[in-house]
């Protein structure tokens, strides 16, 4: 009896002692589990591609699935998934991810990662966070100046005030950026990137509007083909002025020498923005 009592209590110990070097390892290992957002050098870099500011109050935190629920200045609640590669800010000062708490008023760096979307960084703060929203105008009404959006990390249209003095400038090319901009290019079908900051009553305020697109403008483009569809008539075009990627839209009746194109040729595109598409007039390699 005595032998089992002594062979059972060395075993619980060895448990104990190896069950603690484990946890130890693992702490060391885990930037999640030692509270280190900054550890973990073998982690792999952020989603690449255009960072988007989203400007809210946080409503929910889940630390299990990494994700939190902001409640965006002018529109819906969206989630927002983060990790051991977010970096965490109070008025300037970084924190740990375990500082994240419902209702923060925060300002979200973000990117889509696939589907998601992943903050890069989180900043709390103390005054009216900023935020930004890309997207096509829905409606404005100068009378009351409200500008309603359609944006993609909304499934719920952003609804913003513009006050008289907000500035509203074209930007992008250079044919269309040095045309006279003003409150009359906030009409349905331009896209638009609208720089905000929040009353402080949970409502957007436009600080800065920029003018990407209006419809009927014509824009061109010059670059690489990525993506050739005869059939439904659309191409995808790497713009060597931006390196991005647009989709234009063509008649193939109308524009036989497209049939002789292929994937990887270098073409310049003249196209009109319609509110819905780039529409393609005129084609040529080079």
């Amino acid at each position: 009896m005595h032998r089992f009592l002594a062979s059972f209590l060395l075993g619980a110990f060895m448990t104990a002692v190896l069950s603690i070097a484990w946890l130890s390892a693992a702490a060391q290992a885990s930037p999640t589990l030692n509270g280190d957002s900054t550890a973990g050098s073998a982690l792999p870099p952020p989603p690449a591609g255009k960072s988007t500011v989203l400007g809210g109050e946080i409503r929910e935190v889940n630390p299990v699935l990494d994700q939190l629920t902001l409640k965006v200045f002018g529109g819906n609640s969206v989630k927002i998934l983060f990790d051991a590669r977010t970096k965490v800010y109070l008025d300037g000062k970084k924190m740990s991810l375990l500082d994240l708490h419902p209702e923060n008023h925060a300002s979200v760096q973000t990117v889509l990662d696939g589907n998601n979307i992943f903050a890069v960084s989180i900043h709390m703060l103390s005054q009216s966070p900023q935020g930004e929203c890309q997207g096509q105008v829905v409606s404005y009404n100068p009378d009351s100046g409200e500008l309603t959006v359609s944006s993609v990390l909304s499934r719920e249209p952003v609804r913003l005030r513009v006050p008289e003095n907000t500035p509203v400038s074209r930007k992008g090319q250079a044919a269309f950026a040095s045309e006279a901009s003003g409150a009359s290019d906030l009409r349905a079908g331009a896209l638009v990137a609208v720089d905000f900051h929040s009353d402080g009553k949970g409502h957007a305020v436009a600080s800065h509007i920029d003018i990407l697109a209006t419809p009927g403008s014509a824009f061109v483009f010059s670059g690489r083909i990525s993506r050739l569809n005869l059939a439904n008539g659309t191409l995808v075009l790497v713009n060597g002025q931006d390196d991005r990627s647009y989709e234009v839209f063509f008649d193939p009746a109308h524009l036989p020498a497209l049939k002789q194109l292929h994937e990887g040729d270098n073409v310049t595109v003249t196209a009109s923005f319609t509110g819905a598409r780039y529409m393609v007039s005129s084609i040529h390699t080079y």
